[in-house]
């Protein structure tokens, strides 16, 4: 128990009367940036990255590129003229190599940047490519990272400068990618570059200013032949209405056996490319998220069962996540009508893979040709509305599967703000759960994020640092088992040493976070069930003055209550926390409060005060009694 005694002078202090207005006002500002709790569409808990998990860089950092490779387990930072490999384990840099630029051009004068745009794997070499001063150059590293083998021109592999849209993608030993062929950004289409395949590109007319967000190659285990790769990405939308949004987003496949058509016809050109619309919105109002921002795909042992998570934004300045079964985007691909084509379908069907490219018939590769968007659009697996919708923008979407308590598998979203935080949300049947928002940088936007879901860890990348951040924090819960439950935290649940990251003897509720399952306990931990009773805090006050209470936000999923006897008074947030005016103590103010918290089936008192009357007399208060 506390006992605080506030005179006249000091009870001003903590809130002059004058100051109200001021008080009321800020109390309002100061809200703007923090959610209003007793919603489920904010997240749950605001919180703060651990000190100790930042690599600080040595120089600012206009672009940086990260590239995990999950058989390895490796993780690589790409910056201005060098690539580090990162242990997650210790947080530390296990290996450097600095690249210097080659070549010269006779109007360059001074050093001339490398900026690291592509990491990928080959073996046990490091295929890494840069802007090399706006004259793209490629590195084969060796097994130590330090021996450069050999090098190459990087057009149409790296951009010419960091600005300019890319990508990349390994598919055994082949390197598919997207990057400008002209300093100016244009000509931008997806190609095979290098491997033991023949290089293959694009038709000119398959795509109108496009902008290539990811592509990922789907396998197959008992039919490789028929393994694609989908490219995602949004293009010039070609419907000249003032109304009509300027961008509509695809999806693109094409064979990975396609080695381009005959040397009469085709030759060099993807004989299997299909587009089909991504459609993210609510189709009954005609209303669609137009923008492919980033895309995850998940990848499960049957393809099928793949799915695709894409983060969409809007002309009204929303962001949505749809979900996509791999399923139905094959559906399309292979049942739709071809766009404006109104003839017999040749067979083979264009778009079909097969062992010889170069075999196949006119007819089959000219619809491919003149006719390669189909009819159908893509739906999302929600069909009727977006998965999740927010006002946050977005920049980065990574998706984590993982194994509960109860040894079901949960999906867990982490999305990148542009204020440099990441939310973490639960993906529970159709409706999305924001367990958290951690804020990791107040500087700079996020550049980059990349997911090791072996050692649980997201990997994030700014101008100023890299950010390693634990997904099982699980000390942010620790609280009581209630807490533990109601965080609904895949990667946390409660047994006897508290919350603690996930096994199976352990506490959860993920489902629907109700907290009875903490009755169930064994004895052991039913000992820590319930948070301790809040510490009572006695305060001496005298007549006539204000003031004001506090308690901490513990949820922002909860609704807070002040109790004062028979009475209830709701919440005034500010920040984190939940306040309570006494605009004049009078005789009826004293007693005790208590700030009450209401979420799901859990209430508890988070903070208790006692409210005495100051009998003395004080200086330009005349003394009172309480009788």
């Amino acid at each position: 128990m506390r006992v605080s005694r506030w005179t006249t002078d000091e009870c001003k202090m903590k809130l002059i009367p004058s100051l109200l207005p001021y008080f009321l006002w800020s109390l309002h500002v100061s809200s703007e940036d923090t959610p209003t709790f007793g919603s489920k569409n904010i997240p749950r808990l605001l919180s703060q990255e651990v000190n100790g998990t930042n690599l600080v860089h040595p120089a600012y950092q206009n672009h940086t590129v990260l590239f995990y490779h999950e058989d390895s387990g490796e993780t690589y930072v790409g910056g201005t003229d060098f690539v580090f490999q990162l242990d997650l384990d210790g947080y530390q840099i296990a290996q450097e190599i600095h690249l210097e630029a080659t070549g010269e051009e006779p109007w360059q004068e001074g050093p001339r940047e490398y900026v690291i745009t592509v990491i990928e794997k080959f073996g046990d070499s490091l295929f890494v490519c840069g802007t090399n001063g706006h004259r793209p150059h490629c590195w084969k590293l060796g097994s130590s990272a330090t021996d450069k083998i050999e090098h190459q021109e990087g057009t149409g592999i790296s951009p010419f400068s960091y600005t300019q849209n890319s990508l990349s993608l390994t598919v055994e030993g082949d390197l598919y990618a997207a990057a400008p062929l002209d300093t100016d950004g244009s000509s931008l289409q997806f190609r095979r570059k290098a491997g033991r395949r023949a290089k293959v590109w694009m038709y000119d007319s398959w795509v109108s200013e496009p902008t290539f967000v990811s592509a990922s190659w789907v396998k197959r285990k008992d039919d490789p032949e028929n393994e694609k790769i989908y490219i995602f990405f949004r293009e010039k939308n070609s419907d000249q209405n003032p109304e009509a949004d300027p961008w509509i987003s695809r999806v693109a496949r094409v064979c990975k056996t396609d080695e381009g058509g005959s040397k009469r016809f085709f030759q060099n050109t993807w004989t299997s490319f299909l587009k089909a619309r991504l459609v993210c919105g609510f189709p009954e109002e005609s209303l669609y998220f137009n923008r492919l921002q980033d895309v995850y795909v998940q990848h499960a042992p049957d393809w099928r069962d793949t799915r695709v998570y894409a983060l969409f934004t809007s002309s009204w300045n929303a962001t949505a996540v749809c979900i996509y079964s791999m399923e139905t985007i094959e559906g399309i691909f292979n049942n739709s009508t071809f766009k404006g084509y109104d003839k017999a379908v040749p067979q083979p069907r264009p778009g079909t893979c097969v062992r010889n490219s170069r075999l196949l018939p006119l007819a089959t590769v000219s619809v491919v040709r003149d006719y390669p968007e189909m009819s159908d659009w893509v739906h999302s697996v929600h069909y009727t509305s977006p998965f999740y919708v927010s006002n946050d923008n977005y920049t980065k979407i990574v998706v984590d599967r993982v194994q509960a308590a109860d040894l079901s598998a949960y999906n867990v979203l982490l999305l990148a703000t542009d204020s440099g935080k990441i939310h973490k949300i639960l993906e529970s049947g159709s409706e999305p759960f924001i367990i958290s928002q951690t804020e990791i940088s107040n500087h700079s936007s996020i550049q980059s994020m990349k997911l090791d879901s072996k050692k649980k860890k997201l990997v994030v990348s700014f101008a100023e640092k890299i950010s390693v951040v634990d997904l099982r924090r699980c000390d942010e819960y620790n609280k009581s088992c209630a807490d533990c439950v109601l965080a609904r935290d895949p990667y946390c649940s409660w047994t006897h040493s508290g919350c603690t990251p996930t096994v199976p003897e352990g506490i959860q509720n993920i489902v629907d976070g109700r907290t009875n399952v903490c009755s169930a306990t064994t004895s052991v931990n039913r000992t820590r069930r319930n948070a301790a009773p809040p510490i009572v805090e006695n305060l001496i006050l005298p007549m006539g003055v204000p003031f004001y209470l506090s308690c901490p936000i513990d949820s922002y999923h909860a609704v807070y209550t002040w109790k004062h006897g028979d009475q209830s008074s709701p919440c005034l947030q500010m920040h984190s926390n939940c306040l309570l005016l006494i605009p004049s103590m009078t005789r009826e103010s004293y007693g005790n409060y208590d700030c009450v918290s209401e979420e799901r089936d859990h209430v508890k008192v988070v903070t208790r005060y006692r409210i005495e009357q100051d009998g003395r007399r004080t200086k330009g208060n005349p003394a009172s009694s309480t009788k």
